[in-house]
């Protein structure tokens, strides 16, 4: 697992060592100018399923970071009733038969071309494929037409420039920040409307609007999809398959496709592509024995909740 800790270190030199510091802390860590950590799982869920004190908007939240560049309708910075009516809109409209024929119809080209590619013996690199499908499934979603793999990649690496503005100490973008963040999504956000209101079945944003989401729910969803999408796909599937080839792993779960689901999950545990999340305390609670009160920031190192469980192992 030494080039995992390498890859780490490589993309946060100070963030890293600092969240695996304080796992060795404790379950739960106050560190000043950062917020109240916490490193055990059976806590995290406690946070996470308690939304009445522990808030996605608000002081502290995802909400102050992601409102002024998203606006107030995604999920990421919503909670209550209008969060649970948004999500179950798009619960409703991403189920499984839908996702996966879109995925299908959408990834036929390029997975050809990479198979083509692998067969004759040519070098491939994961990451950069993974990056060339998450975007062309993103493209898909918020109405990009007749999209290139360099158009693809050129979106990836904008998503990549806003998600790497935020560190852990970051509570708010400055202005500058927001305004580089909206010059990427913003127009990203105009197709997104307009294919919203040409009102399209067959596409995802005209399902948003028959599903009876508003224009700008459908633009704010279009820019929390860019976000969270491209990066979180395109930082497992690379891992995935260097962790089943280094656990000698790769034949047999591409023989077996019973096996691919439990790899999945088990790599998803041990990367953690969504390292932290964030919640704001909206009133006075204990969380494992420490005082938490409204406008502190709780950090949910998911990383160290699922590092504790061991190494990787899909059996």
């Amino acid at each position: 697992m030494n080039w995992e800790r390498r890859l780490y270190l490589a993309a946060h030199p100070f963030a890293y060592p600092l969240l695996r510091g304080v796992a060795r802390r404790g379950a739960i860590v106050r560190v000043p100018g950062v917020g109240v950590v916490v490193n055990d799982a059976s806590l995290a869920r406690d946070v996470l399923m308690d939304g009445e004190t522990f808030r996605k908007d608000g002081p502290g939240s995802p909400g102050d970071l992601w409102t002024p560049v998203l606006g107030p309708s995604v999920l990421l910075n919503m909670e209550g009733d209008a969060h649970r009516a948004l999500r179950r809109r798009l619960t409703d409209l991403f189920v499984p038969s839908y996702t996966e024929a879109l995925c299908a119809r959408v990834l036929a080209e390029p997975l050809d071309r990479l198979a083509g590619r692998l067969a004759s013996g040519a070098a491939v690199d994961l990451v950069d494929a993974a990056r060339v499908l998450a975007g062309a499934v993103i493209g898909e979603v918020i109405g990009l037409d007749g999209g290139t793999e360099a158009a693809y990649r050129d979106l990836f690496e904008q998503g990549e420039r806003v998600v790497s503005m935020v560190s852990l100490r970051t509570r708010r973008l400055s202005p500058s920040q927001v305004r580089r963040a909206r010059a990427v999504l913003d127009p990203l956000g105009d197709i997104a409307a307009k294919s919203y209101l040409t009102g399209d079945e067959s596409t995802v944003m005209g399902r948003m609007r028959a599903l009876g989401l508003s224009e700008d729910e459908a633009r704010g969803a279009a820019g929390a999809f860019f976000l969270t999408g491209t990066e979180t796909v395109a930082t497992l599937l690379p891992r995935l398959i260097a962790l089943l080839a280094d656990h000698g792993l790769l034949a047999r779960v591409a023989a077996d496709e019973a096996l691919l689901g439990p790899a999945i999950e088990e790599a998803m545990r041990v990367t953690t592509p969504t390292p932290v999340m964030l919640r704001g305390v909206h009133r006075p609670a204990t969380v494992g024995g420490v005082a938490v009160r409204p406008g502190d920031r709780v950090l949910i190192a998911t990383h160290n909740c699922c590092r504790a469980h061991g190494p990787f192992d899909p059996d």
